[in-house]
């Protein structure tokens, strides 16, 4: 059962491959993602159950932990978190928008989990740090005082580690808004 979500972000292309074959052939963990990402950074997700996925994050590090910049373990991370964060997300741009604007990658998929177990929303996608000078957006939707809340959660939540750039809710956004 997929319910834990391990993180590792690299200040190094090739040892953040290195470390994320460790990672994998150490214990029973999926590859969520291994992307380079800007500017210069690699990261890794897997995922499984929080003994394999703590123990597969504790080896990426540990490989070369010169290497390592920030790491994170979510266990029971919420349902709607690895569709968000692959782009397979099925849910329709429907009601109010959110959009989080996060300093790092990492920092967003911990405020796309906290905003879907905060509210009752829809994740529609967690976009990590590819051509955005290192940062992460969460774009998320629902009806608006279910997206206030989750948008007033994380800010708290991300906030509070100095990790938020800017939130937004965008109450009826109009069709031709793509993002």
């Amino acid at each position: 059962m997929k319910s834990s979500i391990g993180f590792i972000e690299y200040r190094s292309v090739a040892r953040g491959l290195e470390a994320t074959d460790a990672m994998l052939k150490n214990g029973t963990v999926e590859l969520v993602q291994a992307t380079v990402l800007c500017p210069g950074k690699f990261v890794s997700m897997v995922t499984g159950d929080i003994g394999a996925v703590e123990s597969a994050v504790k080896r990426g590090i540990g490989y070369d932990p010169t290497f390592a910049i920030s790491s994170f373990v979510i266990p029971n991370v919420h349902p709607s978190v690895l569709p968000a964060l692959t782009a397979t997300t099925t849910a329709a741009v429907t009601g109010a928008l959110g959009i989080i604007e996060t300093i790092d990658a990492s920092s967003a998929v911990v405020a796309g989990d906290t905003a879907a177990k905060n509210a009752n929303i829809n994740l529609l996608e967690i976009r990590l740090a590819r051509g955005m000078g290192g940062k992460g957006f969460v774009f998320l939707c629902g009806e608006l005082t279910a997206v206030q809340t989750a948008v007033r959660t994380t800010e708290i939540k991300i906030g509070e580690e100095g990790l938020l750039i800017a939130t937004s809710v965008i109450a009826s956004p109009h069709p031709d808004l793509k993002f």
